[in-house]
């Protein structure tokens, strides 16, 4: 008795599991491409010429729209034409094309007529789209500060500050950078560094990877005798590398140099001459490398030029807003002052402060 129950149950239970098959396929969109395939699964949307789709066996999908021949959707759908003609309705495919079903007719039209779909009361994936770009040009300021103090008491005496600031105004088309520095040291009740420097810089990317640039650095540097330096330059820029987390810029421009001395048989310096630079950041998971170089010789004397470079490592504290910065800058004046070394290194651990 059991046993003959159980016979008559099986074909109950396989009419029961096609049903619901067919019913979970019939629930499901299907698309149909050039080769034969249905893919089965959700169209989440057509946009930019492809068409998305979220299949439970193999994830998300994304399909050229060019190799798709038919689509039909179980739930409304909104379709915008290449005319500019809206419908909300569900889509069907009708023999090489598709039929779009809704409550203000119905209307026969090919997939490649279609220039994007979208949930109800979802958005069009064009405006979405225009959103983020304009969201990309607001220019949004962005600041940090780095500080580090040193000192050492005993068999000698050494006390040493420096603080940096930096402000920058960035978007998708260019940059803005206003900072500011200074560099003080005392060694046994002698200066050892005392350097202060402000510029301005901006950048405009008007071309895919080419950029123009212009520049304006000024200060002084009491320790090598310059009591004011400036360094104006514009020229042009180029991304070797322009990724969202990674950019390489190379510039070439033309500059005009000035440096005062104290002493007064060392003769001021003014020259027009050449502008290179190069700049570099590199962000990690959990750490930021950055480098800057900056080459700028003399059109009356090449071998008159100054070079400065900085590199550092960043790395992440408990509060994001805070940073470790450990760098080595490097400082080289082809010709400088009576007395005076041609190169300066320093090497520095900074404790930074980000905020927008």
């Amino acid at each position: 008795f059991p046993i003959m129950n159980t016979r008559k149950l099986i074909p109950t239970v396989l009419a029961i599991i096609g049903v619901a098959t067919m019913a979970t396929v019939a629930s499901a969109d299907i698309v149909e491409t050039k080769n034969g395939a249905r893919i089965v699964g959700k169209v989440t949307k057509i946009d930019g010429g492809k068409v998305y789709v979220t299949t439970d066996y193999a994830g998300d999908l994304t399909i050229k729209q060019s190799e798709v021949t038919g689509m039909t959707t179980d739930a409304p759908v909104v379709v915008r034409l290449a005319t500019g003609t809206t419908l909300q309705g569900t889509v069907s495919a009708d023999n090489g094309a598709i039929k779009i079903t809704g409550d203000d007719g119905q209307l026969t039209t090919r997939v490649e007529k279609v220039a994007a779909t979208w949930a109800p009361g979802g958005e069009d994936p064009q405006v979405t789209a225009m959103k983020k770009e304009l969201a990309s040009k607001e220019r949004h300021w962005a600041y940090e500060v780095a500080v580090d103090v040193k000192g050492k008491s005993g068999n000698s005496e050494e006390l040493s500050t420096a603080a940096s600031f930096r402000a920058t105004l960035k978007t998708a088309e260019d940059t803005l950078q206003f900072y500011t520095g200074y560099d003080r040291q005392v060694s046994n009740g002698t200066k050892s560094a005392d350097q202060f420097r402000a510029g301005i810089d901006y950048a405009n990317n008007f071309a895919g990877a080419l950029s123009w640039y212009v520049r304006d650095e000024g200060g002084f540097d009491r320790i090598k005798d310059i009591n004011l330096y400036n360094t104006a330059a514009a020229g042009f820029g180029y991304d070797m590398i322009k990724e969202e987390k990674h950019t390489l810029t190379t510039r070439g421009g033309l500059s005009f140099r000035y440096e005062g001395y104290t002493n007064p048989t060392h003769e001021a310096l003014k020259s027009m001459g050449l502008d290179f630079g190069l700049n570099h950041e590199w962000e990690f998971t959990n750490a930021k490398l950055v480098d800057r170089i900056s080459y700028v010789p003399t059109f009356e004397d090449f071998s008159n030029f100054r070079l400065t470079h900085e590199s550092f490592l960043e790395l992440p504290m408990a509060n994001p807003a805070w940073k470790l910065r450990i760098g080595i800058s490097n400082d080289y004046n082809s010709k400088p002052g009576p007395g005076v070394e041609e190169l300066d290194t320093g090497y520095f651990t900074r404790l930074v402060l980000n905020w927008k």
